[in-house]
């Protein structure tokens, strides 16, 4: 399950949005991958936004369920293969994160 949301600085999006909209099956593909599960569990989408100059231009928010082989190793290197991902399509500087949902709280309808 997981959620992805990209949020580019809105100032910078018209340079990088055809990259980064041909990038997007490539991050699914990379999450199906590595994190095990199906492309009909994820959530990606790529917003506008506006930024303040001194931080990266383009933040992504992984979401996730933990679940047993998803070590902190493994995520960290999803999260580092997602910015190298982002950073070649966008030319910006990109900051990951990544959130651990409670599978006791984390409901989602479809």
């Amino acid at each position: 399950m997981p959620n992805v949301k990209i949020y580019i600085d809105e100032t910078r999006l018209a340079a990088c949005r055809a990259a980064i909209e041909d990038a997007l099956p490539r991050l699914r593909d990379l999450l199906c991958e590595r994190l095990a599960v199906e492309a009909s569990a994820c959530q990606i989408a790529a917003l506008p936004v506006l930024g303040l100059p001194d931080q990266p231009q383009v933040n992504a928010e992984l979401l996730i369920l933990p679940r047993s082989g998803r070590t902190p190793e493994r995520i960290r290197a999803v999260a580092g293969t997602m910015r190298q991902v982002l950073e070649q399509a966008s030319g910006l500087d990109v900051a990951v994160r990544v959130g651990m949902l409670d599978p006791e709280t984390y409901l989602a309808l479809k």
